[in-house]
């Protein structure tokens, strides 16, 4: 299953299916590229519904179905995509291209953006209030790989985050 927006240099392949699921045809939203966090959000929401509808393809709420994927992994993936796509508005140059697809590791959210300069870690003291910072460090904790290709022009964030 995939969701995907434009992908100007190139992305992750074509999705060979979901977990568990007799037809491995991706499944696709609207073309294009968000046009924020909560419209990515809405995609992978979206995409985590198709696959808790089963093998028939219908698309079941995922707060209400009997999913595989437990409320809090759906609370982790949509933070993480809510990060990633907020990083790429802020510091990234803007938000070039999107794409969420299921497969048998888990969501892997390839988000893109027009920045060559890599995410940055700031090191904070425990003690001091700080506003912001904390976002890379959260997707790096939340996801099971996480990867950042440069190509001319920005990079590519490829994050798989575990729905088991």
């Amino acid at each position: 299953m995939a969701v995907s927006g434009t992908h100007p240099a190139g992305g992750p392949d074509e999705a060979a299916g979901g977990h568990g699921r007799q037809d491995t045809s991706p499944v696709r939203a609207a073309s294009g590229v968000p046009q924020n966090a909560a419209a990515a959000r809405a995609l992978v929401t979206r995409l985590l519904a198709a696959r808790a509808g089963g093998p028939d393809g219908k698309t079941a709420d995922i707060a209400t179905a009997d999913a595989t994927v437990a409320d809090v992994t759906v609370a982790d993936a949509l933070l993480v995509t809510s990060e990633l796509v907020t990083n790429a508005f802020r510091h990234g140059g803007g938000l070039t291209g999107f794409a969420a697809e299921v497969n048998d590791e888990g969501l892997l959210l390839t988000v893109s953006d027009a920045s060559s300069t890599p995410p940055a870690v700031t090191v904070r003291l425990p003690q001091a209030d700080h506003i912001g910072g904390y976002g890379w460090p959260l997707v790096r904790r939340l996801t099971q790989r996480l990867t950042v290709t440069f190509h001319p022009g920005g990079k590519h964030i490829v994050a798989l985050i575990a729905l088991t």
